[in-house]
């Protein structure tokens, strides 16, 4: 089918599941509907996120029918509407600033359990900042101590060869630093 094997590309320092090497964003969808259970069982290894003093204080507006998808479109940026267009679900992630400083990082928790249950549901997911905010705020009705993270697109992964062909080449996997250049024992140096 055309689909690029991630480990040929990646490899961990360092013993993990394999999902984590194999999950990656690609932008190749295909127009093929999500069972309920499917996406609902995605949603459910978000909820199951850590959070500070277990305030949950994420939030997903989901799109799934033609009408709330082009609600979406409406405010995703145009560079990703090219690719963006044929998956059947999209989910803005947002959070609730009034739960604490750590309403994002616990948002991005909730992000991570999300893309790596679809790796394992056989879905792949690609989170895009590039959005219209503001419009996005009005467009859904968000209320306004609520901060938008990320829009994610959420299918079955097509043939790189049905994007354009400026994007057919970014679409593999990307590889990671070592990971000894993230880590600082003791003091950031």
């Amino acid at each position: 089918m055309g689909i690029t094997n991630a480990k040929q590309i990646r490899k961990a320092d360092y013993p993990v599941d394999p999902v984590f090497i194999e999950r990656w964003s690609p932008r190749s969808f295909l127009e093929k509907e999500i069972p309920e259970e499917t996406f609902m069982g995605v949603l459910e290894a978000a909820r199951w996120a850590p959070s500070s003093l277990n305030k949950q204080p994420w939030r997903f507006i989901v799109a799934r029918n033609k009408q709330d998808r082009e609600r979406f479109l409406s405010f995703i940026n145009e560079g990703n509407q090219v690719w963006c267009e044929k998956a059947p679900a999209f989910v803005l992630v947002v959070s609730d600033q009034d739960n604490g400083a750590s309403h994002s990082f616990d948002a991005g928790a909730a992000w991570g359990n999300l893309s790596i249950q679809a790796a394992k549901s056989g879905l792949i997911t690609h989170a895009m900042g590039g959005f219209d905010k503001e419009k996005a705020r009005t467009v859904v009705n968000i209320p306004d101590n609520y901060e938008l993270h990320a829009v994610i697109a959420i299918g079955y992964q097509g043939e790189k060869q049905a994007l354009p062909e400026q994007i057919q080449e970014r679409e593999q996997p990307s590889d990671r630093r070592p990971l000894q250049e993230s880590i600082f024992e003791g003091k950031m140096e």
